[in-house]
């Protein structure tokens, strides 16, 4: 969804923060994760990354994080950072990746947070792995792309619409499209772009460094939206709360409705004036949220 591509690189910024481990976990295909991890609370979260981002897990919300006693546990996409590409990779895949870097951690349950198209993946991870999840909080979800009875592009910026139809064509159709110099224009409002001058500036120092080791993360995301989950949303037990800003034009409101009239337990937060980026505005409420019900 290039949910970040246009968000400010700065110059020189080094996406790794105090405090924070990362180790590098070898799975059982041979794949490597690049995993992060803040090591201490007594509730683990794992963070979902948005499109195009690193894993490192939001600095913005350590404050909050430690007063309600959150653990952040994260890992770079497969073809972020210093994760490795997996072609045709699905929410479902993943979350087998979440329940592996959690194993390595000796963390039996834990909740999960995403922003994005990282809050599909946060989904995904619930829906896949039962009831090690806790619960999720999404903030600016994607829909499934075969959601029943929703418009999937109303509403989307035109670079967005383009991006994810060349997708649908197949990795190598969104290779070419990626590779071709073609311009995303996020079409961000101006909540969204006050937002880069406060602490949610840390944005664009995991956008960049994403991808340096090329753009494969960036098209096996949108390639992700496009097919079939491996899972369904709708069996999630647990509860979730939808953040959603109505202004969006990245991922449209009508993304968080759906999911939250199809989940069973989960709860809509719609903000009238919030759009993609500024909807983080919401972020400390959520996980307040979240330590409630996990």
């Amino acid at each position: 969804m290039q949910a970040g591509s246009d968000v400010p690189v700065f110059s020189g910024a080094d996406p790794k923060v105090n405090n924070v481990n990362e180790t590098e976990l070898r799975l059982s295909d041979g794949r490597m994760l690049h995993v992060y991890d803040t090591g201490t609370g007594e509730l683990p979260v794992f963070w979902h990354h948005g499109t195009p981002n690193l894993g490192a897990p939001p600095e913005p919300l350590f404050a909050t994080a430690e007063r309600l006693g959150i653990r952040w546990v994260s890992f770079d996409r497969p073809g972020y950072g210093g994760s490795t590409p997996a072609p045709g990779r699905t929410m479902a895949s993943v979350a087998d990746d979440v329940a592996a870097v959690a194993d390595s951690l000796g963390i039996d349950r834990f909740a999960v947070v995403g922003h994005s198209g990282g809050g599909c993946y946060a989904l995904g991870a619930a829906a896949t792995l039962g009831d090690r999840v806790r619960a999720v909080l999404t903030m600016a979800a994607i829909a499934p792309y075969d959601a029943d009875g929703l418009d999937w592009y109303a509403g989307m910026v035109p670079s967005g619409v383009a991006a994810l139809r060349a997708a649908v064509r197949g990795r190598e159709a969104k290779t070419a499209y990626e590779t071709s110099g073609i311009e995303y224009d996020p079409e961000f409002t101006a909540a969204d772009l006050a937002m880069f001058d406060g602490p949610w500036s840390w944005l664009g120092k995991v956008v960049g460094p994403a991808l340096d080791a090329g753009p494969f993360g960036q098209i096996d995301d949108d390639i992700s939206y496009v097919i079939p989950w491996g899972c369904d949303p709708t069996t999630i037990s647990v509860p979730v709360l939808v953040v959603h800003g109505a202004q969006d034009g990245i991922i449209p409101a009508g993304h968080g409705q759906w999911l939250a009239q199809h989940i069973p337990d989960a709860e809509l937060r719609l903000s009238p004036s919030g759009a993609h980026i500024s909807i983080l505005g919401q972020a400390e409420s959520g996980l307040e949220w979240l330590r409630r019900h996990a």
